[in-house]
């Protein structure tokens, strides 16, 4: 009796497992990769829920490139579980790379080429692949269509590589530093593209130098220091930067005036009492993404030097 119960146990805990894990899209545990001496990944864990916007943010040299790469099927672990799409990128088969979009740094191998003829070329590699033209539409290069490759400006040629990246409706998309060489207008026009795509249920992981862009577009960031995930959270809790001291600025009477506090509405009524109204020159901030960020791997970089 007590067997069959224990049997009834395991059998509703490995469900529960297995249920959690097909709703994963990646799912890492205990990664590692070293290179001779050099350690890049160091028992690294990650779990990536399908239709998620995560970003992965990290130095260079802080392992992100080596983990995007084993999760791309490019690199082979050297312990660890993998999965990625409920397979562990080592075994993948041409079914699986169908399911997975993939958008490198640069690919540069079709300089001779028009827009159309590469999308249209890349869409014959997949069964379901999406409309060449109005993917050529979706990614803005409808009035460069006709033109070659090699004549284009770089934002133009990574929009290029998106569309190939997409051509093949992904399930999952790896987005290496997308919007490298994009102005702020052709940036934000192409987040909007990126939203799409998540909105119709793609699942991407994004990895950039840019923490407005994590900050806009993704569900969660994970930040690589060292080979392991120090931080893990929503762009908005990063750091636990909603209950970070505030700084409230002001124009005084002989110039400008700040106080730092953990109660921004008080010193700020404080203050309007004190002006009669308006307080003039107002402002209150908190700590940016990009000055926690910092904060993190300045912290890594010391311990790294005090182990060292």
């Amino acid at each position: 009796m007590i067997m069959k119960t224990l049997i009834r146990i395991f059998r509703r805990e490995r469900a529960i497992v297995d249920a959690v894990t097909e709703n994963l899209a990646i799912s890492v545990r205990g990664l590692r990769k070293a290179y001779g001496r050099t350690v890049a990944v160091d028992g690294l864990d990650l779990a990536i829920p399908r239709g998620e916007v995560f970003a992965l943010l990290g130095p260079n040299g802080a392992g992100k490139t080596t983990t995007v790469e084993i999760l791309e099927g490019f690199r082979r672990a050297d312990g660890g579980e993998v999965r990625v799409l409920g397979t562990d990128p080592r075994n993948a088969t041409p079914a699986w790379r169908s399911r997975v979009g993939i958008v490198l740094q640069s690919t540069g191998e079709f300089e001779e080429l028009t827009v159309a003829e590469v999308v249209h070329h890349f869409a014959r590699y997949y069964a379901g692949a999406d409309d060449p033209d109005k993917v050529i539409d979706r990614v803005g290069l409808t009035e460069k269509r006709d033109a070659r490759a090699e004549k284009l400006s770089g934002g133009q040629k990574r929009r290029l590589d998106v569309a190939l990246g997409i051509i093949g409706r992904p399930e999952l998309l790896f987005l290496d530093e997308p919007t490298t060489g994009f102005d702020p207008e052709a940036r934000r026009e192409f987040w909007g593209l990126i939203r799409d795509l998540a909105a119709a249920g793609t699942t991407i992981l994004l990895t950039t130098h840019y923490l407005d862009e994590a900050e806009a577009l993704a569900d969660r960031v994970g930040v690589i220091a060292r080979g392991r995930m120090v931080a893990l959270a929503t762009p908005a809790e990063l750091g636990d930067r909603r209950n970070a001291m505030a700084t409230v600025s002001w124009q005084g009477p002989n110039g400008p005036e700040s106080e730092r506090t953990n109660a921004p509405t008080a010193v700020v009524a404080a203050l309007a009492e004190r002006f009669g109204g308006e307080v003039p020159g107002l402002t209150v901030t908190r700590p940016t993404l990009e000055d926690v960020y910092l904060a993190m791997i300045d912290k890594n970089a010391i311990s790294k030097e005090e182990a060292a």
